[in-house]
């Protein structure tokens, strides 16, 4: 299935994407999956390093056909007098700047907040970085497995007898890309508000995102347990602190399932599932701070019916009974699975992987869904600099002349 074309809520904005790797280009990515034109700048020759990262075949990445799908790739020398005039020329067109480069980057190449806003006052700039734009680290190097360390996540992640581990993608840059979208369209809204009023904000605003901030604000009340409650959570595996049962249970032929029965009605509905009445009638167990002393008794119960059955047997027979029940997916079984499809999650476009090699690929679909203004993944990443003449020619008016002299000087 191909993701439906739509103008998009965003449709009108313009962005301009100075960002590598994986965090600014989230930001860049929701904008252009909800309708906003987003131009990427990278350098001449080699781009983006995302477009190398987990490539197999061809020139870019699937990884970065992802990443910067919809978007407009321009290449400019940052370094060159000719290509920062360019760049502020293109943001004085646009809406919004993203960038995720250390602090003080920008400001060394010219195109820091005070040139960008003698380009457009009311630019809105939102800059990632790993410790954001003050502090005592400001200027530590810092990527997301840093952030997702010091933020407080790796801490919980794993078993509690083996070391700290990390998810399977770089959740930090993701959520510094969405908390970094979402500081952008409240800028946004705030300016098309304004009225001039006393307390408005004067100008563009400025979005700061750190990542080992943007890990620590998805972390519920580690922090209050610990400096209230005096309580020190640690890793606990494939369960939840103070939520019980919710974990995964073993199935057979190797496989596994994952089981939250920790509301209590849902939670006597499991008990009657799996053949233990007497613990669903247990008024030591009926609620969930009651629990948590007899998660052990818990999970040995559950453990022992789901061993003896196959995942779709325990998968049927739960959700039967009313309990959230759910198979751990591969990328194959997502593949294969009629509610991703029906949901417009996969959907297909053609790819050249290498040249001359023309795939037609699956891609992840749009989140969230809206209802009357849905969003489209537009094609895939582009080729690099794929738009430096379009954009301009058409957009700031230079010859073909002139582009190729820029070209040819090396400034694109």
């Amino acid at each position: 299935m191909t993701s439906r074309p739509s103008a998009g809520p965003l449709h009108g904005i313009r962005v301009l994407e100075l960002g590598n790797f994986i965090a600014a280009p989230t930001a860049g990515r929701l904008f252009s999956e909800f309708g906003a034109e987003v131009i990427k700048v990278e350098r001449p020759h080699t781009g983006d390093e995302l477009r190398a990262w987990r490539r197999t075949e061809g020139q870019t990445s699937l990884l970065f056909r992802t990443m910067a799908r919809g978007k407009k790739s321009v290449t400019v020398d940052l370094r060159s007098e000719e290509g920062r005039d360019l760049v502020l020329r293109i943001a004085a067109t646009c809406d919004v700047v993203l960038e995720n480069f250390r602090p003080g980057t920008l400001e060394r190449l010219g195109l820091g907040p005070q040139q960008l806003r003698q380009a457009r006052p009311e630019l809105v700039l939102v800059r990632i970085s790993g410790y954001g734009q003050t502090g005592p680290y400001r200027d530590r190097p810092g990527f997301a497995s840093v952030a997702e360390a010091m933020g407080g996540l790796r801490n919980l992640t794993g078993d509690p007898d083996r070391p700290p581990v990390r998810v399977g993608v770089s959740i930090g840059d993701t959520l510094a890309g969405l908390y970094g979208a979402l500081g952008a369209v409240m800028a946004l809204l705030q300016r098309e508000r304004a009225d001039g009023t006393e307390g408005e904000t004067p100008g563009g605003e400025t979005v700061d995102v750190a990542l080992y901030e943007a890990v620590f604000g998805v972390l519920e009340d580690l922090v209050p347990e610990h400096d209230g409650y005096g309580l020190t959570r640690t890793r606990t595996g494939s369960s939840l602190p103070g939520i019980v049962p919710s974990s995964t249970y073993p199935c057979l032929d190797e496989d596994w399932v994952v089981i939250g029965g920790n509301g209590d009605a849902i939670f006597r509905r499991l008990m009657q599932a799996v053949g233990r009445e007497d613990l669903a009638d247990d008024p030591d167990l009926a609620d969930n701070a009651q629990r948590v002393h007899h998660r052990e008794r818990i999970d040995r119960a559950i453990a022992d019916w789901t061993r003896r059955r196959g995942l779709d047997e325990v998968v049927e027979r739960l959700e039967g009974c009313g309990v959230p029940v759910g198979p751990i997916y591969s990328a194959a079984e997502i593949l294969r699975d009629p509610h991703y499809s029906e949901r417009e999650m996969l959907v297909r476009h053609r790819v050249e992987i290498d040249t001359g090699d023309v795939r037609e690929v699956t891609f992840p679909g749009v989140v969230p869904k809206l209802a009357h203004s849905p969003g489209s993944t537009r094609g895939v990443g582009p080729d690099l600099g794929q738009h430096t003449d379009e954009v301009l020619t058409g957009l700031l008016g230079l010859t073909q002349a002139e582009v190729d002299r820029l070209r040819t000087e090396g400034v694109l």
